[in-house]
């Protein structure tokens, strides 16, 4: 019997990378954007979530970034406006500048501001217990996008363009950094829903793979339950065996593919996968911390995402991302009083994260940033889309945002909007600042973390972005 082997057919990137010794793989990696140093660190046994070093020395080890999606009201949380309620149902000077829907006169604040800290800066009421921890926070006044409405703007604060189809923050972070517990994901994204635009928010685009964020819906507080298959029935012996056997099979596999992204991605999952077994029980089950920790942190989605995430970064977790709810909780077109209700579920338990982060020694390496995809409008909303005229329209012109910890200079506000809160006049932030900023205080170059893709270098802030350096401390 002839058992002579059958060959299978090259494809064109084989061939390629066979002819000449290989030379025009060089080429065709760079086009393709993965790197030959890169495909030869995958196959030298470190894995690609492995720490990595970084440009300079770093201010903070991690990131949470708790998003409020739907866009908070900056003039009725961070940014007070006395100017509002003395030309409260008057017609803005020179116009309202444009936004997505009409709107009409100014519209007071409902709410009142009080002065927290030794640093004396002015918080809403809605939040009473973030502004106990002011002294702990830098409020941005000045944040400004480019386009306003959801999608787009969502795209920008999550991967720095306004079209789908660019890597997640979280994911040039772990792709910059790596992880430094390597048996859970190195991004995790906990939402008990998905935002309107959803996993192209924490995707990784032309990043390899295993650099995407790994989704977790923190409606359940039983890990069993909150992970798929989590549980089995074999014992770790049996699947670290049955892993064994699908690991030499897959790199058979993907050596003649070349390496390809999305299947080491796969094969990297399903050995996360296996190592969560041991850990991830332990980390995502909230339940065992003590009744007087989980009463401070009081009941809902978010209290449980705020818990979760700092068991997170403690077990080591690179970066976590909580959104607040399902699609646009905070997009308050009709009567800006919801607030009152959204912010009531997450004061207590910001407040209460912020000083078990301070108390369990994670604040001064774990970045905190605390925000939504745009600011609102202080004029009313009056489009015929809306029920009752007592809410305020999408502005991308000037909102509010605040970080805390991991290297930011706590109880200071920087930047300023105009005298109504509509446009950021002082000091302006653009997202592209906030995400180098950000990059800066992990001790990464935002300049300098590119990938080739398609002939040309990638980053997450395209060509722009400067980093505020007066709120650095």
């Amino acid at each position: 019997m002839n058992h002579t082997p059958v060959i299978p057919p090259l494809t064109r990137r084989e061939a390629l990378c066979r002819i000449g010794g290989g030379f025009g793989m060089f080429t065709l990696a760079g086009l393709l954007g993965e790197s030959v140093t890169q495909a030869a660190a995958g196959r030298s046994g470190r894995g690609p979530l492995a720490v990595k070093p970084t440009h300079f020395a770093a201010k903070a080890r991690h990131v949470i970034f708790l998003f409020m999606n739907g866009g908070p009201s900056q003039v009725d949380t961070f940014d007070p406006k006395p100017m509002l309620a003395k030309f409260h149902g008057q017609e803005m000077p020179g116009g309202n500048p444009k936004t997505e829907r009409k709107t009409g006169t100014l519209m007071k604040s409902p709410f009142s501001f009080k002065r927290y800290g030794k640093s004396g800066i002015e918080v809403s009421e809605l939040f009473p217990q973030v502004g106990e921890c002011i002294d702990d926070i830098c409020v941005i006044r000045s944040m400004h996008t480019d386009i306003p409405n959801h999608e787009p703007s969502l795209l920008m604060l999550n991967c720095g363009d306004n079209q789908p189809g660019r890597p997640s923050m979280g994911s040039w972070v772990t792709y910059g950094l790596g992880t430094e517990n390597q048996n859970l994901p190195g991004y995790v994204v906990l939402c008990p829903g998905t935002p309107i635009v959803g996993p192209p928010l924490w995707n990784s685009s032309f990043l390899p793979a295993v650099y995407q964020g790994t989704y977790i819906p923190n409606n359940e507080s039983d890990p069993q339950k909150l992970i798929q298959y989590l549980g089995n029935r074999r014992t770790l012996r049996q699947q670290r065996r049955q892993l064994d056997l699908l690991g030499r099979l897959n790199r058979l596999h993907l050596e003649q593919r070349n390496f390809d992204s999305q299947l080491e991605a796969r094969i990297e999952s399903m050995e996360i996968a296996y190592r969560m077994q041991t850990e991830a029980p332990q980390v995502f089950d909230v339940r065992k911390e003590s009744a007087a920790v989980r009463e401070r942190y009081g009941e809902g989605d978010f209290a449980r995402g705020c818990l979760m995430a700092l068991r997170l970064v403690e077990s080591g977790v690179r970066m976590v991302q909580v959104y607040y709810g399902h699609e646009q909780p905070w997009d308050n077109h009709d009567d800006i009083m919801v607030h009152q209700k959204l912010a009531r579920k997450t004061d207590k338990p910001i407040a209460a994260w912020l000083q078990d982060l301070k108390e369990r020694g994670l604040l001064g390496e774990t970045l905190v940033v605390w925000g939504g995809e745009c600011g609102r409008t202080p004029a009313v909303e009056t489009s015929a889309r809306v029920k009752v005229q007592n809410g305020r329209d999408h502005n991308p012109h000037g909102f509010s945002m605040w970080l805390a910890g991991g290297g930011v200079k706590g109880g200071t506000t920087y930047g300023a909007t105009d005298d109504f809160g509509f446009k950021a006049m002082e000091n302006k932030v653009h997202v592209h600042d906030l995400h180098a900023t950000i990059l800066h205080l992990l001790g990464l170059d935002h300049t300098k973390l590119t990938y080739r893709y398609s002939g040309r270098d990638f980053r997450l802030t395209d060509v722009h972005g400067e980093v505020i350096r007066e709120i650095l401390a």
